[in-house]
């Protein structure tokens, strides 16, 4: 299922969509089937001007980032911070050494505000090699350096360096929180990727904290045409699609009791 639905997801994402689309639509279209060809040239050019140049991308991305906000007051303990990999540039670190973060980095900064703000909590750091090849070092080794950076005892950090995707994180983490008698925990992950982490979550009977970080939008994105920013919409769009994709696969594999958790 790990391997299926990475080579899914390497033709069903918006950019790949639209250029199969294009190149079919034409092949189809020499071939004289130009009725069938113009549609499907046609709906890949829709694809790569919805992605490029309108906000449908971010707006769909912000309905997911705002389904469930920070809590407010926070909790006055919790026991452990459960933080979600992907953070990591493990290709780079690979070749390069070091410790170097893409854009979700503000997730291991937000679970380092927690540690400080609940010096008592745990941390249990989920993410292993989510690569095809295997090859690389996932998130919860990776980031090792980074906490004792922040002067956090190697003591207080769980590791969990199986898993390659959220089903997964969740699986394992279950069986770790019970190994170390952990409830009553916080969930550090990107606002966008929480709806699908929660119910996740609440699939394997474990109710945790939201705690979003990394947000993509500013909440006030609307419906229409932007032509300023066209890399970064098609950026957008692409992770929006994947979430909303991965969202409705859990749903349809049972996987998850909602198609939307809230």
């Amino acid at each position: 299922m790990f391997v299926i639905s990475k080579i899914f997801w390497l033709v069903a994402q918006p950019m790949s969509l639209a250029f199969l689309s294009l190149l079919v639509g034409v092949l189809m279209m020499l071939a004289r089937l130009r009725r069938s060809g113009g549609i499907l040239a046609s709906l890949g050019l829709a694809v790569l001007f919805l992605s490029l140049f309108t906000t449908a991308g971010p707006y769909f991305l912000q309905i997911l980032e705002d389904r469930f906000p920070r809590p407010s007051p926070p909790p006055s303990e919790v026991s452990c911070i459960i933080v979600l990999g992907g953070a990591f540039e493990n290709v780079v670190i690979a070749s390069r050494g070091g410790m170097e973060f893409n854009q979700a980095a503000d997730r291991f900064v937000e679970t380092v505000r927690l540690a400080k703000a609940y010096p008592s909590a745990r941390i249990l750091v989920s993410g292993g090699d989510g690569s095809l090849s295997g090859a690389y070092e996932g998130d919860a080794r990776a980031s090792r350096g980074f906490f004792e950076a922040f002067g956090i005892a190697a003591d207080r950090v769980i590791r969990e360096e199986a898993s390659r995707t959220t089903f997964e994180n969740a699986r394992y983490t279950k069986d770790l929180l019970a190994a170390n008698r952990l409830e009553r925990c916080a969930l550090v992950t990107s606002a966008y990727h929480m709806p699908r982490s929660v119910g996740l979550f609440r699939s394997n009977g474990l109710e945790v904290v939201p705690w979003a970080a990394d947000y993509r939008t500013d909440g006030k994105v609307r419906l229409g045409f932007d032509f300023t920013q066209p890399s970064l919409n098609a950026q957008l769009a692409t992770t929006a699609a994947k979430e909303w994709t991965g969202l409705a696969a859990y749903y349809l594999l049972g996987r998850t009791q909602t198609l939307l958790p809230q």
